[in-house]
């Protein structure tokens, strides 16, 4: 699978500090724009002043995504994007599409990428 994980995430998992994946859908789809954007750079916010590495997981252009950059984000709560659950990865991935992430599929990328904790937003 073509996953990427970013230099924070990846940095942070070979130093054994905490991360913590977010999944993507409550952006995209949960929360009204341009609130959605504010939310989610709250969500990583908060964990950041805990110390704790966010990880946003999100498909893009055909990449499984561990943490997203700013830019990345912003293309998540600004564009619309598909919902995918895990049924929905391979299609997309074939494709080279991009979608946010429900729970199972965020829990399963994030497994890919090493990350074992996991937090969801209502």
């Amino acid at each position: 699978m073509n996953l990427s994980i970013s230099p924070a995430v990846d940095a942070a998992l070979a130093a054994g500090k905490p991360v913590v994946a977010l999944e993507s859908t409550i952006i995209s789809h949960g929360l009204p724009r341009p609130d959605n954007l504010e939310a989610a750079r709250r969500f990583e916010s908060i964990l950041t002043d805990m110390g704790v590495v966010p990880a946003t997981i999100a498909v893009l252009e055909g990449q499984l995504k561990a943490g997203l950059t700013d830019d990345e984000l912003v293309r998540v709560a600004g564009e619309d994007i598909p919902k995918l659950s895990v049924r929905d990865l391979p299609v997309v991935l074939a494709r080279g599409g991009s979608g946010a992430t429900t729970v199972a599929a965020t829990s399963y990328i994030a497994n890919l990428a090493g990350i074992r904790v996991f937090f969801f937003f209502y």
